[in-house]
């Protein structure tokens, strides 16, 4: 539909629904004319106010159609800009019809005329038709001029149906705990009918005071209230139990869930995402989404009893005073639909902003040492301060908003309980209902009042309890992008590699070519060698022999079959690693030398330890094998953690073993016991070394040069020697004492989340 098909259906509508409104009016002046009925206008007996109404809406409409019809270009971005316009004006005469209608009942004739509930009817139906015409004009495109959503409505309703989904994830994880919720629901409706039942039974009480006047009617309803009050507060105390331990299980399950998926990503996930952040998510998140959800869940199912129960009654006691009650509750409900959305921005960002500072702080405590060797404690607390401050200006721009929907949502239900108040006391009076059943409505009137408050911040909590889900949904559901699902896992490995033409890059340096080209062997039962300077691609060749990295091009095969066709586990069995900086876990020692490998013994344990030159210094320790080596191994020296995590690679007795620098913190004697116990099964291991150590350079059976991601030489040390070239310089300088054979810099300085690798 074009733009003019639009405007010609505005029109034909305003030109329909003034001459419906107009015969209507015409018809109910049987005993007057027009003239007389203008020039005696009576509210209680007159429909020429409702009539009026019509000219309000056709003119709002003709307005808004002529601008349309001036500038297309901005026309539709105007009005979506103005639905609280069209909002309230709809709300306003929708009002003033219900206010007409409780006029009119004090004339019993006039409420009974059919014309009055015809013109009373099609106010509404021509309420909506406005409604319905002012989108249709908004969602005009400028660019073909059709009925469209143009792409801020995409973006909102986009972001509505994503908010509705990540509520139905949520909710879809309670499914286990299916017959608890039916139990906890049970209770939940016994506590909130009997809530409800209260101020109904008050009303008889006073009733029974001040018009029967009978002891006994009086006594039996106390008895009801009372017996109606133990047994709601006995179910309330089951339900708030019950839902408290369904949502404690909640999560739960998220949690584990959300972790399960983080150890399932890819390694350059990890390099991307900060690590404070995903502690945030797992932690603070979670607790959010459980707690938020499950408070704000409990809390709108019990009012959603109380309403249903609370508006039967408030019906069966006064259907004016209903009407009169309900007249401000959707300009209530209006103003909690626009807080809740931008409190929903809001809860987004500061979850951001929470997450950035988390992460300052976990990235300044685990590097204490640094900080306080550099003596630069004021700057991180202020580094720390500045993000705080973030979080602060946001909590700000809540507060103000806060402010501003109680402001609104406060003064409408006091102008709705002075209403029914006045209006109460005049239908007391003239008869229409008694003294006990007002202050009953007056109880109900509170109670409803509360629940809308309720619902107010509950459709707030809600949302920001998903805005904090869709974060933790969003890692929850995320798939990796180098999934391991290799299937090989043959009964026998013999241990030889091949790079083949492997050329590689970070993914968050995807513009830099960290291998290029690169090929070379490990052969089983020989000592391999990668030498080079910093930056040449050491480590990023064990990146890739490890499989934590897909390759750009090449491959990389172990026994003729490239690494992914093997099976995760097999070939994490097959193939260790032992970095100059090993992890140790924040366990005991046993735990950390065994750690992956369920079915090793302590035997295996020990013997690896004796291998990695471990076990004399574990048994001079209080607890031996079972003691904590704290958390990254804190407990333990530098060449202890070496040993231990030299030790974890042993016990899995690998057919491929890679060192890269992995006695760089031990004393000569220590590291000569451990090449000892190494070369001594060399005949079943293929080994990888990374060193710039000189003794082991030369002992081993084959070493491959590396120069800027390039293989630039290759060969045994005496070929090497004798060729000169980049492997003599770098020999010669580390003989001369002048710089480290391999310009070693610390790898923990070259990981990708630190900006750089270390290859």
């Amino acid at each position: 539909m074009r733009l003019w098909k639009a405007v010609a259906l505005t029109l034909a509508f305003m030109s329909m629904d003034i001459s419906v409104t107009t015969a209507i009016y015409v018809l109910s002046l049987s005993d007057r004319s027009l003239l007389e009925d203008i020039r005696d206008f009576n509210v209680f007996d007159s429909l020429l106010d409702l009539w009026a109404t019509c000219l309000v809406r056709s003119c709002l409409l003709l307005g808004v159609t002529i601008h349309m019809a001036k500038n297309i270009a901005l026309g539709p971005q105007r009005l979506r800009a103005s639905w609280p316009v069209i909002t309230l004006m709809c709300l306003g005469v929708g009002i003033y019809a219900m206010v007409k209608l409780l006029l009119f009942s004090e004339v019993r004739s006039h409420i009974q005329d059919p014309w009055f509930w015809a013109l009373f009817v099609w106010t509404y139906v021509s309420l909506a038709a406005s409604f319905l015409l002012w989108w249709l004009l908004s969602m005009v495109r400028p660019d073909a001029e059709s009925l469209e959503p143009g792409v801020g409505d995409e973006a909102e309703g986009f972001a509505e149906q994503a908010s509705g989904a990540t509520l139905k994830k949520l909710l879809a994880c309670t499914k286990p705990d299916m017959a608890l919720l039916i139990v906890g629901a049970f209770f939940l409706i016994i506590a909130a009918l009997g809530e409800t039942f209260l101020p109904y039974y008050t009303g008889r009480a006073i009733d029974g005071i001040v018009i029967q006047k009978s002891m006994g009617q009086f006594s039996t309803i106390v008895i009801v209230m009372c017996v109606l009050v133990v047994g709601s507060s006995f179910a309330a105390g089951i339900r708030g139990g019950i839902f408290s331990l369904i949502f404690a299980r909640l999560n739960i399950r998220l949690r584990n869930c959300l972790f399960s998926s983080l150890v399932s990503q890819e390694t350059s996930f990890f390099d991307e995402n900060r690590t404070g952040d995903l502690i945030s998510r797992l932690t603070s998140d979670t607790t959010m989404v459980s707690d938020l959800v499950s408070q704000n869940i409990n809390i709108f199912l019990r009012n959603t009893v109380k309403v249903t129960g609370v508006v039967v009654f408030m019906f069966s006691l006064s259907w004016q005073l209903s009407l009169v009650t309900f007249m401000g509750f959707p300009i209530i409900m209006m103003v909690s639909n626009v807080y809740g959305k931008y409190y929903k921005r809001l809860s987004k960002e500061v979850q951001s902003a929470l997450a950035q500072a988390s992460s300052t702080a976990e990235e300044t405590i685990s590097a204490i040492k640094t900080v306080r060797s550099f003596a630069n404690e004021e700057e991180e607390a202020k580094v720390y301060s500045q993000k705080l401050q973030q979080v602060y200006k946001l909590n700000k721009k809540e507060a103000a908003a806060y402010t501003y929907y109680v402001w609104g949502s406060g003064l409408t239900l006091l102008v709705v309980q002075v209403s029914i108040l006045y209006y109460g006391g005049h239908l007391v009076i003239s008869g229409q209902m008694t003294s006990g059943s007002l202050i009953s409505f007056i109880i109900y009137e509170f109670v409803l009042g509360d629940c809308m408050e309720s619902v107010g911040s509950i459709y707030s909590g809600l949302m920001q309890g998903v805005g904090a889900a869709e974060k933790v949904f969003e890692f929850i559901d995320r798939k990796p992008t180098m999934v391991h699902n290799g299937s090989l896992a043959p009964d026998h490995l013999e241990g030889r590699v091949d790079f083949e033409n492997v050329t590689f890059s970070y993914r968050t340096r995807p513009h830099t070519q960290v291998l290029k080209n690169v090929s070379f062997s490990l052969a089983p039962g020989k000592v391999t060698a990668l030498v080079g300077p910093s930056g040449s691609g050491k480590s990023s060749c064990v990146s890739i022999l490890a499989n934590f990295y897909p390759l750009e091009d090449g491959q990389v095969l172990l026994d003729g079959q490239p690494i992914s066709a093997y099976e995760h586990k097999y070939l994490h069995r097959m193939i260790s690693l032992v970095s100059q900086e090993p992890v140790l876990f924040a366990r005991s020692i046993r735990d950390n030398i065994a750690y992956g490998l369920p079915e090793g013994t302590f035997a295996d344990v020990i013997e690896a330890s004796k291998k990695a030159n471990a076990h004399d210094f574990i048994k001079e320790l209080h607890d031996r094998y079972d003691t904590e080596t704290g958390e990254r191994g804190a407990q333990l020296s530098g060449g202890q953690k070496q040993r231990v995590a030299l030790a974890r690679a042993l016990v899995r007795k690998p057919p491929v073993l890679i060192l890269d620098e992995a006695t760089s913190a031990l004393d000569a004697e220590s590291e000569y016991l451990i090449q000892q116990a190494i070369h001594d099964n060399l005949q079943k291991r293929t080994m990888l070394i990374i060193t710039h150590r000189l003794s082991t350079v030369k002992q081993a059976h084959h070493i491959v040069v590396l120069d800027k991601g390039r293989v630039v030489q290759q060969g045994t040390h005496q070929e090497l020697i004798a060729q000169g070239g980049l492997y003599a310089r770098l020999l010669q300088r580390q003989m001369l004492k002048l710089e480290p054979a391999t310009d070693y810099t610390p790898s923990h300085k070259e990981s990708p989340a630190n900006g750089g690798h270390k290859a």
